[in-house]
């Protein structure tokens, strides 16, 4: 277990929330979105209304508000997208992050202190829409925590060095034509080395990247603790 994540792991013993705090945890329900789900095996889950739907579907049988999860998941949610399924380069569907997929317009909250390292409206088919990605020292550890799929006036007022304080509101969640064709949900990732990134990261990796990434971008809910009892 490398430094980060046992910083990430004694910064708190309670979960935390990432979105609207007026939300109960309760109402957070784990949601699969990997190939090898068999409810999803005749969906075109690539399709941001058919995937929504299977989303609904999902929390209201669980009585959820918010449905979350994918760190590391191998999904079919990319075969639609050139940038990661390009003929002459392998092919990218494991998930780096987690998703929280619920309304457009949901409040982002801060989980800890940080400061702007940077933003970008990503528009490249397949990408973040609106990010930003903030700095944070934890035990004397930098690493970054990065938002995609935020709404464009997220952006708004932003400078690199702003600070924020946990439990802030940081953004907002954009509709599906501001976050490139994905159902409305909140791309979170944690990310040791930026490697020069700005206002962008991968968040997705192909099989054979997975021992890098798996290392520079530890499982969110080190920090969250999510269903954990």
């Amino acid at each position: 277990m490398n430094t980060l994540v046992l910083a990430l792991k004694s910064y708190s013993t309670e979960s935390i929330c990432i979105l609207d705090t007026t939300i109960s945890l309760e109402a957070y329900v784990p949601l699969d979105l990997s190939k090898y789900n068999d409810d999803l095996i005749d969906l075109d889950i690539t399709d941001h209304a058919v995937c929504q739907t299977y989303i609904d579907s999902v929390l209201k049988t669980k009585q959820g508000v918010i449905a979350y999860g994918g760190y590391l998941e191998q999904r079919n949610l990319y075969n639609d997208k050139e940038g990661f399924t390009s003929s002459n380069k392998p092919v990218r569907n494991i998930h780096l992050g987690i998703d929280f997929w619920c309304d457009a317009g949901t409040k982002v909250i801060t989980p800890l202190d940080g400061k702007v390292h940077s933003f970008k409206n990503n528009t490249t088919i397949g990408d973040y829409g609106p990010t930003i990605i903030l700095e944070h020292v934890l035990n004397d550890i930098t690493f970054y925590t990065l938002y995609g799929h935020l709404a464009v006036d997220s952006l708004s007022g932003l400078y690199i060095g702003k600070d924020f304080k946990a439990g802030d509101v940081l953004a907002n969640l954009g509709t599906p034509d501001i976050n490139i064709n994905y159902a409305p949900h909140l791309h979170f990732q944690i990310i040791q080395d930026l490697k020069g990134n700005e206002g962008d990261y991968p968040g997705v990796c192909a099989e054979g990247q997975l021992s890098f990434y798996k290392e520079n971008c530890p499982d969110p809910n080190a920090l969250l603790k999510l269903g954990v009892v």
